[in-house]
């Protein structure tokens, strides 16, 4: 006779203590939410930051304009010996102010003094205006120069038999740049140039400013 197997009985599988439940995984859903949240505004504040940096370092920074002599036409030349050194011209220059701020740059009236040798010869009124941001005004002036009686060691006699006669012109533009129609900053740039006459053609070369 067949020996009877007993039953056998399996101990019930102990419940998982890592089971999350409902309330445990919306707690974990807030903290995520929490945490993406202050990832954002992190984020946001940084790109601020650099906006703003990058706004003061162009938008708002004050640069100033340049002043230059850009072109001469001679209108009447007179030009005397070697032997009795003499020079009368009637000109007409074109002046130019390149504003290269975000907001534009009056200026005041001024004069433009041309010279030889360190003496004043002539001189050009600048009548007041206004560059626009980001541009460059043009300005047509007239002007005389004229040297008579150069002192005694004056080189005139020697650039008249070599036909060229140089001239310098100085300036200086006082007046204001402004910003965002707020913001205005005091500013003032110098015209420094140089300019060869050429008294076989009448005609002006070599304008060259600093």
């Amino acid at each position: 006779m067949a020996e009877k197997i007993p039953p056998q009985f399996y101990p019930l599988e102990p419940s998982r203590s890592d089971v999350e439940t409902p309330m445990e995984q919306s707690k974990e859903f807030r903290r995520k939410k929490r945490i993406k949240c202050l990832a954002y505004v992190a984020a946001f504040v940084v790109f601020q930051t650099i906006v703003i940096l990058i706004f003061s370092l162009t938008v708002m920074r004050v640069r100033t304009p340049k002043f230059r002599l850009r072109s001469v036409t001679i209108e009447d030349l007179t030009v005397g010996s070697s032997n009795s050194p003499s020079f009368n011209m009637r000109f007409n220059a074109q002046v130019t102010v390149k504003n290269m701020n975000f907001g534009s740059f009056k200026f005041d009236n001024s004069t433009i003094t041309f010279a030889y040798g360190g003496a004043s010869v002539g001189e050009a009124a600048i009548m007041k205006g206004k560059a626009r941001f980001l541009s460059t005004k043009k300005m047509n002036v007239a002007a005389n120069a004229a040297l008579e009686n150069p002192p005694s060691n004056s080189n005139l006699g020697s650039d008249i038999n070599a036909g060229m006669v140089t001239l310098s012109s100085h300036s200086r533009l006082s007046g204001k740049v402004n910003l965002m129609m707020v913001f205005k900053k005091k500013k003032s740039v110098d015209l420094n140039c140089t300019m060869t006459v050429n008294l076989a053609n009448k005609d002006v070369q070599d304008i060259n400013c600093d």
